[in-house]
């Protein structure tokens, strides 16, 4: 808007003659005020007329900028759809890609399946030959250990049945010991008779009953330790030069009376040996001592049912000792150390 006129102002010194006075230069103000008040109305209608004008392109800039937001948000809406569309493009064209196989991404991330992958089954494969190689070893192994324990058995039977076939030969020629030296007192001799016509009126004559006939065999009521220990005593106390005459008592071999021999506790119970107040069991170090104060090591190799299996340690022979021989003191088991 345009400014109110102010104050007239007094004329430029140029315009007064030189040496004016008061009243002249109150003159000249008085004029050009009158000239400013005629000149006022023209100068005010310039002034609405360059007011119109400025309001007139304030509207415009104002019409121009709004025109001007709406472009820019017609582009904008514009490029955000171009956005979209282009990145809908591309992830089509992606999933193409990835249904054929040609994706890029895809196929980084198959090649690294596929390294794991093979990775797994060779793992796989060495733990399996591993564990193959491990079986095998321990089949080996126990295979082995089946042939030694099989030849162990077997060393084991043999020996045990030589042992039994050796006992059984020792009582056979203890037999036949026996029966040689009581061989004349079981012959029997038979009795030299005439037999007689029998008369009509006599009896009928009975058997003689009074003897009775020596058995073919012996009968013992012993049991085969016993019989065994017996002989023994015998053979140590027979004497080694036959009498000139049986029948003189002079000439008979003299027999110590023997005292009574020490009893001991033998039993076998759950596959153990129970003697002298003490258990014994398989594999058990002991000392095996006779009445010949000989004194052997050994180790107790099985316990049977009525008998023990010992083995030597010096030359790995074995002897079975009955419970009987036990019991009488024929032998007696000492403990000793394993080491």
């Amino acid at each position: 808007p345009a400014l109110p006129p102010g104050p007239p102002l007094p004329p430029p010194a140029s315009t007064l003659p030189p040496g004016a006075g008061p009243a002249a230069i109150a003159a000249a103000t008085a004029e050009s005020y009158e000239e400013e008040e005629l000149d006022s109305p023209a100068e005010e209608e310039d002034g609405e007329r360059s007011g119109r004008a400025r309001d007139s392109d304030e509207d415009t800039e104002d019409a121009s900028e709004t025109d001007l937001a709406k472009h820019d948000e017609e582009d904008y809406v514009e490029m955000k759809e171009q956005m979209y569309q282009d990145k809908l493009a591309s992830l089509k064209k992606q999933l193409q890609q990835l249904q054929e196989g040609t994706l890029q991404e895809y196929q980084k991330r198959m090649k690294k399946l596929d390294q794991q992958y093979k990775e797994r089954i060779r793992n796989a494969e060495l733990f399996l030959q591993l564990e193959t190689e491990q079986v095998e070893r321990n089949y080996i192994k126990e295979k082995k250990a089946a042939v030694k324990e099989f030849e162990d058995k077997k060393i084991e039977l043999k020996e045990n049945l030589i042992a039994e076939l050796e006992e059984k030969k020792k009582m056979i020629e203890s037999e036949k010991l026996t029966m040689e030296l009581t061989g004349d007192s079981m012959e029997v001799k038979p009795i030299m008779t005439r037999k007689l016509r029998r008369r009509p009126n006599d009896p009928v004559p009975i058997p003689d009953k009074r003897r009775k006939p020596a058995p073919a065999q012996l009968n013992y009521l012993l049991t085969d330790e016993q019989i065994m220990e017996d002989l023994r005593t015998l053979n140590k106390l027979k004497s080694p030069k036959r009498p000139a005459s049986p029948s003189s008592p002079e000439h008979l071999p003299a027999t110590p009376a023997e005292s009574p021999a020490q009893r001991f506790e033998a039993r076998i119970e759950d596959g153990k040996l129970y003697y002298d107040k003490r258990w014994y069991h398989k594999s058990q170090a002991i000392y095996l001592e006779s009445k010949e104060n000989t004194k052997i090591s050994c180790v107790i190799s099985s316990v049977g049912a009525n008998e023990i299996w010992v083995r030597k340690t010096s030359d790995s022979t074995k002897m079975r000792i009955y419970l009987g021989q036990l019991q009488r003191g024929a032998f007696v088991i000492r403990r000793r150390s394993a080491a």
